[in-house]
């Protein structure tokens, strides 16, 4: 799986309407809950999750793109199935919860 940092409102749009699955990591430089957390959720999607397509946004830089996706607070986690938001999450994520709910979604997605 590999990380993509997204530049511009228009490179997130295409690779939600392009992937089948796409997490979407919400986040700022600043945030001490996030230096934690994502690479718990990299790993988690590169080991268990493969077939989706992890995006890291940086909230400070695409504030237009944060504002249009609803997304107030950091971390915010969006998984899009084929286009469309199928869940969401945001600060206080359990991680076990997360993950079984995750898998519900990629096993009718990709199994």
């Amino acid at each position: 799986m590999t990380e993509i940092f997204i530049n511009s409102k228009e490179q997130f749009n295409q690779i939600i309407t392009d992937k089948a699955a796409v997490v979407a990591y919400f986040s700022t430089k600043d945030c001490n809950v996030c230096k934690i957390l994502k690479p718990k959720i990299v790993n988690l999607f590169a080991t268990d999750f493969p077939k989706v397509q992890f995006v890291y946004v940086n909230v400070n830089n695409l504030k237009e793109l944060a504002a249009q996706n609803s997304v107030f607070s950091v971390p915010t986690i969006l998984l899009y199935v084929e286009g469309r938001e199928t869940l969401r999450n945001s600060r206080n994520i359990n991680l076990d919860e997360f993950r079984d709910t995750v898998n519900r979604i990629y096993k009718m997605l990709f199994e």
